[in-house]
């Protein structure tokens, strides 16, 4: 059997999965109950993910480590289905006990990354992040790690070798890195290079990804695929905390199951892939000089998400905006110190015409911009083109 995958963000989106079984969930090493020792994804002759650690072979852990994950429920009381899960690494790190099992979440057409830890003879889950970018957790060729000496990767069979943030090469052993200094609010590249397989035949010199800090939250995944470098670049500067906090680009659009928020999972506005800033130019707010207004723009698992930061002339801090879904005519609250602001912005183009309420204050007024102070009460502004109006509202927080 053949199996074709599409991931959309990489270049192993051209990964053909040859699979030992008529099934397409993970093939042995050693099983344990349902829980699989490793996962049958083939990249040619090569296994991606093989059974790695001194605890792989041991009946008795990967049995404790099957009974955790089937314990384990998500946030939304949904759980692993064992036999399309796969325990990745079983063993020993800096002498304590470590698992990463690679759960498939069906009730969530999820994927999770379960660390797992020991007390005694009984292994426990320790930490839970979902992978939000649509497919498996298995496509990816570097996981995240979290241990008490730092940050430190899981590395797929595909990594021939892995950067840190400072450009050194990681030494591995078993497939996880030394660790690394990942500050907690700020975000860092990791670059992999990929050999040469079926799927990349000339392999890849620089499969880059970010990890957006250590103080990221379960069930957050803490690291985006960023190929171009547009991520970093765009991140610069920015306190990946405040990104994903509440009111921050990251973390402001909240889960709905039903018709309630689901505040413990994964927000809708978290990156994936794909993050990416323009400028909209000098502006000056709330006093001093002109300052750089610019416009995020990211995917997530449920689309593409766009805010606004504004940069300060005098060096303070970046003010972020919360999210806004991508749509033609954009609108974000800025809280500005001491003069809070809503922005209006579009792609210009000579048939758009742009209104406001009579009356409106315009602080900033240009082509494809348009910024206002904050209204106490909702204003509905307009963009009317050819053939369609948009409207958005503001105001009333």
């Amino acid at each position: 059997m053949v199996s074709v995958r599409h991931r959309g963000t990489t270049a192993t989106a051209l990964l053909i999965l040859l699979l030992a079984t008529t099934g397409c969930g993970p093939v042995a090493g050693r099983q344990s109950a349902d829980l699989r020792v490793g996962y049958d994804s083939l990249d040619g002759p090569l296994t991606v993910w093989p059974a790695r650690g001194g605890l792989a072979a041991d009946g008795a852990a990967t049995a404790g480590i099957a009974s955790a994950v089937r314990s384990w429920r998500s946030p939304v009381d949904d759980r692993a289905h064992l036999p399309s899960s796969g325990i990745l690494f079983a063993g020993e790190v800096a002498g304590a006990p470590l698992a990463l099992v690679a759960a498939d979440v069906p009730g969530e057409s999820a994927s999770w990354l379960l660390q797992l830890g020991r007390d005694g003879d009984r292994w426990r889950v320790d930490h839970a992040a979902e992978y939000t970018d649509p497919g498996y957790l298995v496509y990816s060729d570097v996981l995240p790690v979290r241990t008490a000496e730092g940050r430190r990767y899981l590395t797929s069979a595909r990594v021939q070798r892995l950067l840190g943030p400072d450009g050194r090469t990681l030494a591995t052993t078993d497939g996880v890195t030394e660790p690394v200094a990942v500050p907690p609010c700020r975000a860092v590249e990791l670059t992999a290079t990929l050999r040469a397989t079926r799927s990349l035949p000339r392999g890849r010199a620089a499969d880059r990804v970010l990890d957006l800090g250590t103080a990221t939250a379960d069930p957050r995944y803490p690291l985006v695929r960023d190929e171009t470098g547009s991520g970093k670049r765009a991140l610069t500067g920015l306190d990946t905390c405040q990104l994903a906090g509440p009111q921050g680009p990251f973390g402001s659009v909240p889960r709905r199951i039903g018709d309630r928020n689901a505040p413990r999972s994964v927000p809708e506005s978290w990156p994936m892939a794909k993050i990416a800033v323009r400028s909209l130019g000098e502006v000056t707010l709330g006093g001093g000089e002109p300052g750089d207004l610019e416009q995020l723009t990211w995917e997530s698992a449920t689309g593409t998400m766009t805010a606004v930061v504004y940069r300060p002339a005098d060096g303070a801090a970046p003010v972020l905006s919360p999210a806004d879904r991508s749509t033609t005519l954009q609108a974000y609250y800025l809280p500005v110190p001491g003069q809070p602001v809503a922005v209006l912005s579009w792609r210009n183009n000579r048939d758009a015409s742009f209104a406001a309420p009579p009356g409106t204050q315009r602080l900033v007024e240009r082509p494809g911009l348009v910024v206002v102070p904050q209204p106490d009460r909702k204003q509905t502004f307009s963009l009317a083109g050819t053939e369609k109006t948009w409207y958005r509202s503001v105001g009333g927080r």
